[in-house]
């Protein structure tokens, strides 16, 4: 661990993402010679946390402070799991049920430290970085408090 160079892309973004486009550019661009690359790509669910139909999520973040603790975290995990790139990719903004809301990808020489690395980043995002959620049902809007269970 720690001879490998890390190679990191993190942007938070308020358009739509196109996952197909947007993840083969990143691999494209980077030339991986990597053997392994696990990726996650996750969708606004349908219902609320408590079960009504949902309109919309409105995501908020802190801007700036949000990217340097994906980035802190990242390069820690990447570290950790001796993989060498990751792609994150966050929406911010209002969204509706099925878009995508995160794409994560990290490559490695084997699949487990890629996949190991690409769950664990998820989580820190979860966890650590600064993202406010308000869910949209019936005309009326709810901060959470917790994130989803995994």
């Amino acid at each position: 661990m720690g001879s490998n160079p890390v190679d990191l892309e993190i942007r938070i973004l308020d358009q739509s993402l196109s996952e197909g486009l947007q993840l083969e550019t990143w691999l494209r661009s980077r030339a991986v010679s990597d053997a392994a690359t696990a990726i996650f790509m996750g969708r606004v669910r349908e219902l609320t946390m408590d079960g009504r139909p949902l309109e919309a999520l409105e995501l908020s973040h802190y801007p700036g402070l949000c990217e340097r603790r994906i980035e802190s975290c990242a390069r820690q995990l990447l570290e950790q799991h001796s993989a060498r790139c990751a792609l994150v990719l966050h929406r911010v903004g209002r969204l509706l049920p099925g878009e995508l809301i995160v794409l994560v990808a990290v490559s490695a020489d084997r699949r487990g430290p890629a996949q190991r690395c690409c769950a664990a980043l998820l989580e820190a995002l979860k966890h650590e970085a600064p993202f406010w959620k308000r869910e949209w049902s019936q005309g009326v809007g709810t901060w959470l408090s917790s994130n989803t269970p995994l």
